[in-house]
């Protein structure tokens, strides 16, 4: 099993900034993958970045946060970050971290609150 744990949401102004971090725990050999989705009211759970746990770190991103949001990883630390810049409104939801193997994932958070507004 493995364990997530996510930190950093909170409420911003629009065009803030807010860095998201996802520690893992327990079987983290399980997993080659991790990524953040997120989840608005009456929305579906959507991608928003993913990160290979290879040494090349390859990176995906969903089209609208690219150039703003940043997925990281800190292998001693176990822990991947999700850096958001120029929020927008429209970036409202709650944020999970997830880990999984070849992109399907089986390991979710609890979920971090993220609200961008005035």
């Amino acid at each position: 099993q493995v364990q997530l744990v996510e930190s950093g949401g909170g409420l911003v102004q629009p065009g803030g900034s807010l860095r998201l971090s996802c520690a893992a725990s327990g079987s983290i050999v399980s997993i080659n993958c991790m990524g953040w989705f997120r989840q608005s009211p009456g929305k579906e759970r959507e991608l928003v970045a993913t990160i290979t746990n290879t040494n090349t770190g390859s990176t995906i991103y969903t089209g609208s946060v690219k150039g703003r949001f940043t997925i990281s990883r800190d292998n001693a630390k176990n822990t991947v970050y999700l850096q958001m810049n120029s929020l927008k409104p429209e970036d409202t939801a709650v944020y999970y971290c997830a880990g999984g193997w070849a992109a399907r994932y089986n390991y979710w958070g609890q979920g971090t609150q993220v609200t961008v507004s005035s």
